[in-house]
């Protein structure tokens, strides 16, 4: 039974930065591409970034290119977001997300067949 759990939420004020990890458990995991998505309250779920399984290629959006940057330890079964310059933009609940199929479409939400129940960043202005 795959299993995905964030940690490292919280509150973080404007230029800040805060880190988010994803535990992965039941899977294997360095076999995986993973990704970060996040949604804001009345907003859609949007991509955030994503990681190829071994690591070499990242992937990000636009509204977070240049702060933010992902990791991978497969050893340990965990990925990471490093959130830097945060702006009240990034307030949202994120969640990691697993592709196990392989898929090349990263910022597809479709494409990720397994999920974390999110946790909460949010940033002061």
């Amino acid at each position: 039974q795959v299993q995905l759990v964030e940690s490292g939420g919280g509150l973080v004020q404007a230029g800040g930065s805060l880190s988010v990890t994803c535990a992965a458990s039941g899977g294997t995991f360095g076999t995986w591409n993973m990704g970060w998505f996040r949604q804001a309250p009345g907003k859609e779920r949007e991509f955030v970034a994503a990681i190829s399984w071994g690591g070499g290629r990242q992937y990000y959006s636009d509204s977070v290119k240049g702060r933010f940057h992902v990791s991978r330890d497969n050893e340990k079964k965990t990925l990471y977001l490093r959130m830097n310059r945060l702006i009240p933009e990034d307030t949202a609940v994120y969640y990691c997300a697993a592709d196990s199929y392989g898929s090349t479409e990263y910022a597809s939400e479709a494409e990720y067949n397994y999920w974390g129940p999110g946790t909460q960043v949010t940033v002061s202005s």
